[in-house]
């Protein structure tokens, strides 16, 4: 799976695969700890990738770890790089991250650990690169490798990659990403800087921050250097002072030593007198001495032939453990490669006996296939059926409706038929009917009335008599259909599932027929295996003759090595006992005592007249460090006005210095490269709203704006032209919805510039739910915006996530989290 061609459009930044373990985001949407992702084989040749599922699947969570900085940036503020902690977001004792990715035909691995016992928490980060079949850490420009800690990790991320700040600036849009119009001067002057590649300019202008820090201090110095001397003038001209009569002290130096001279020279009479008396000793102690120095000259002969004895034993010892260590060695490999031939003989025989089953399953593919088709026939007939039943179902509670209708609105005529049939019943009863006041009456007019009114009542619940009879009918009419069609939902149901257990067998009969070259590769190997382990022996023999030969001249060796010793050490006694002898015969030696005693004495006189000496020579030093006083008070005074002078250059020279490093700070050089570079961004965020949302908008960026007093000052901001308004005013305050989509056109612009100007390209991007604030008519625009960056900056592809299905479905490809919740355990292939 992690063998990938990189897509030659791009060689820029591209996730190869991703496994997640232990994290709390998928665990919640996904209900597992451990996620793989192939990326390249989900993504495939799409350029729009997007990643779809229900909320709280775990979206945002994979798109945080697409890339290999540490951090997530939609749980880390606002730019993506703030304060984070992997292990808020953990859920195991120990869980990781691994992610493949590419970087100008490089193949990387990401390997981070992620420990954590109690309050104890560790954290292991790895950065390998592919050679061949083997992954090796990375070595940094220093030569520092990585060795799994954190900081040597992101410094090789970034040295590949470049900062965190400029990726998830330009290339990942994170959720909550914070947009370019609030990010303040500084900020976006050192965002812009590092895209621009003008780090050299700050690092020249750190150089002259250094040199004028240094400057600084040495200015501390040599004022520190002026207070110095003036309290040397001050101790100079006071240990003058104190010094006194010196003349004085010399004479009386001078009298003690003469003194000491004369007892001297009495102490070395006594001892020329014993000395005399020790020649006559002179021939013994020399025999003496001869035989003590050869007894040394014995010893230490005998000392160096040990020595080189015992490191030729070493040696000898050391080849024979080494020839011990070859000849298991030697039987170990051979095992080693016995066994391995009999371990892939027996692999390459699984593989190799499942040749029966794949042959069966691709005569069964057919069936399978047309089973399928007939069951997804069947399902799709009952669910005809379904909708069928569903609407008969909704006529039917419409006729129920119209029926009750019917009833309430027949009582109400009801009700007025009796009060008509009681108003015209007043008619016979009232006492002026038939006489002449009958014209006048008011009750009787109104019985009247009734009399007239019942005959169109009576015609209304006529009528609603024959609407009620046919209401019935037809529902009578519907229930039979409806009980007709009753089953037609278990038979939906029992058409899935056997449409579901077709679509599995399909699946396993599929994959079976997958295995085909597999099986077929696995016979050819399977004979070579068998023929290789047929020519190698079942166990290695002992010793080989060349080992055997070496191993008996070694023991002659060491047999020599400790003869040779023993003769050593034997010539030694015999030498110290003849020594011994002949030391005894000699007359004792003279006696010392009394040549030790003279001799002190001599020594206490010599020790007195150095006394003496020295306090005259202190006397004299004194004199002449009374005149060097003298001559140091000159010459420091000379110093002060020195270093007046050179505290003054170097005050001037400190000036120029901070001037030059804040020439070449963001306020200097940087702003101005930033306001050549401002058009040429503005011209790409242009292009693209002109190509995906016609010619309503255009953007310009300036770096500078005019003060109260009327002055220009540093700045940056963004300003937005409403063509259809004919109206200017900045990104901030546009609408939300507008913001969107002009930000990102201008983010991408930035992109593209770096990628134009600097070459550092990522050939992937990547968007995270930025299309919330569009309308629909914005939002399809998006997507085209997205493709025209794309195609412009010749990226390879771009993944996002969207709460918009419509605009989900616009993807080249999608990756559904909510089908993974359905599967069983493994990469999503």
């Amino acid at each position: 799976m992690h063998e990938q061609q990189l897509n030659p459009r791009s060689r820029g930044y591209s996730p190869l695969w991703l496994t997640l373990t232990g994290f709390q985001g998928i665990r919640s949407g996904l209900g597992r700890d451990t996620i793989t992702l192939d990326i390249e084989a989900l993504a495939g040749d799409a350029e729009l990738v997007a990643l779809a599922g229900k909320n709280g699947r775990g979206k945002t969570t994979i798109m945080d770890n697409l890339h290999p900085y540490m951090t997530m940036p939609s749980r880390a503020g606002a730019d993506g790089t703030g304060a984070f902690s992997y292990y808020d977001h953990l859920c195991l004792p120990e869980s990781g991250k691994e992610l493949g990715w590419s970087h100008d035909d490089r193949t990387f691995k990401s390997q981070l650990v992620f420990r954590c016992a109690g309050k104890r928490k560790a954290t292991e980060a790895y950065l390998l690169e592919r050679f061949g079949e083997e992954w090796v850490p990375v070595t940094l420009s220093d030569g520092t490798k990585s060795d799994g800690k954190v900081e040597t990790y992101e410094r090789a991320v970034v040295e590949i990659l470049g900062p965190a700040e400029t990726f998830f600036t330009s290339g990942f849009s994170a959720q909550n990403k914070r947009a370019l119009s609030a990010y303040k001067n500084s900020e976006i002057k050192s965002l812009l800087a590092d895209m621009l590649g003008l780090e050299a300019v700050r690092e020249k202008g750190g150089l002259a921050n250094d040199v004028a820090r240094q400057l600084k201090a040495g200015l501390g110095v040599l004022r520190q250097t002026q207070a110095n001397l003036t309290d040397l003038a001050s101790r100079l001209q006071r240990d003058l002072n104190l010094a006194g009569d010196v003349g004085a002290k010399h004479s009386q130096a001078v009298s003690v030593k003469k003194s000491a001279d004369a007892a001297l020279a009495q102490a070395r009479e006594t001892l020329a007198e014993l000395e005399k008396g020790k020649a006559a000793d002179v021939t013994s102690a020399q025999r003496r001495g001869e035989l003590v120095e050869e007894r040394q000259r014995a010893e230490h002969a005998a000392q160096s032939a040990m020595g080189r004895v015992q490191t030729e034993k070493a040696r000898l010892t050391s080849a024979v453990e080494a020839l011990e260590t070859r000849i298991a060695t030697r039987r170990r490999l051979h095992a080693e490669k016995r066994d391995g031939l009999v371990r892939r003989e027996r692999d390459l025989r699984s593989v190799s006996d499942m040749a029966a089953r794949v042959q069966h399953a691709q005569r069964r593919r057919p069936l399978v296939d047309a089973l399928v088709t007939g069951r997804d026939d069947r399902r799709r007939a009952a669910a005809s059926m379904v909708e069928r039943l569903d609407g008969l179902k909704a006529q039917e509670r419409v006729l129920a409706e119209t029926l009750q209708g019917i009833h309430a609105q027949a009582g109400q005529i009801t009700l007025r038929q009796a009060d008509l049939q009681r108003r015209f019943g007043l008619a016979k009863e009232v006492p002026c009917a038939g006489t002449d006041l009958q014209g006048q009456c008011k009750l009787l007019c109104d019985a009247n009335e009734a009399k007239q009114l019942l005959p169109s009542v009576d015609a209304q619940i006529q009528q609603l008599s024959e609407r009620r009879r046919t209401v019935v009918a037809n529902a009578a009419e519907l229930k039979e259909q409806i009980e007709t069609l009753a089953k037609s939902p278990a038979t939906l149901r029992r058409a899935d599932a056997l449409l579901a257990r077709a679509c599995e067998r399909q699946r396993k009969i599929l994959a079976l027929c997958a295995k085909e070259g597999e099986v077929r590769q696995a016979g050819e190997l399977l004979q070579q295996v068998r023929e290789e382990l047929s020519r190698t022996e079942a166990v290695a023999p002992e010793l080989t003759e060349e080992e055997g030969r070496e191993r008996v001249s070694l023991s002659e060796a060491l047999a020599t090595n400790a003869e040779e010793a023993t003769r050593i050490q034997s010539s030694l006694r015999e030498t110290i006992e003849r020594v011994e002898k002949a030391l005894m015969s000699l007359p004792k030696p003279f006696d010392e005592s009394s040549l030790k005693a003279a001799s002190q004495a001599v020594g206490e006189s010599v020790r007195r007249v150095r006394e003496a000496e020295q306090a005259v020579e202190a006397a004299v030093r004194q004199q002449e460090q009374v005149k060097a006083m003298a001559d140091q008070l000159q010459d420091v005074r000379r110093k002060q006005r020195a270093h007046g002078v050179r505290a003054t250059r170097v005050q001037d020279a400190l000036a120029n210095w901070v001037l030059t490093g804040k020439c070449m700070s963001n306020d200097g050089l940087i702003a101005l490269d930033i306001d050549d570079a401002g058009p040429a961004i503005s011209g790409l965020a242009n292009d693209l709203l002109l190509e995906c949302y016609g010619e309503r908008f255009t953007l310009s960026v300036t770096t500078q704006s005019e003060t109260a007093k009327g002055e220009m000052r540093e700045d940056f901001d963004i300003l937005v032209h409403d063509g259809s308004r004919g109206e200017t005013k900045s990104l901030r305050m546009v609408s939300g919805g507008e913001r969107v989509w002009i930000n990102e056109c201008l983010t991408r612009a930035i992109a593209l510039h770096l990628a134009q100007h600097t070459g550092r390209s990522y050939g992937t991007l990547f968007g995270d739910e930025l299309d919330g604030p569009l309308d629909p008519e914005r939002k399809r625009m998006f997507i085209q915006m997205k493709r025209a960056v794309l195609r412009i900056g010749k990226y390879r592809r771009e993944f996002y996530v969207s709460q918009t299905p419509e605009l989900t479905q616009m993807a080249d490809k999608v990756i559904n989290l909510d089908e993974l919740v359905l599967e069983g355990e493994g990469a999503i292939a």
